[in-house]
């Protein structure tokens, strides 16, 4: 979806950008907190779906 806009250089540029500024040790710390943040973001939309489902 999201790499359909990007070429291949453009997610090469953007991966060895995020390494220059955040180095090796940190880029599994910042891709569990991201995974926890859009798994939260799931939970939050489908409790919305469900709490919608039953008040009509």
């Amino acid at each position: 979806m999201i790499l359909g806009v990007f070429g291949p250089w453009q997610v090469i540029l953007i991966v060895a950008i995020v390494l220059l500024l955040f180095g090796g040790k940190k880029i599994p710390e910042l891709m569990k907190g991201l995974g926890k943040g859009v798994k939260e973001f799931k939970d939050a939309t489908k409790g919305n779906e469900e709490e919608k489902s039953t008040n009509e």
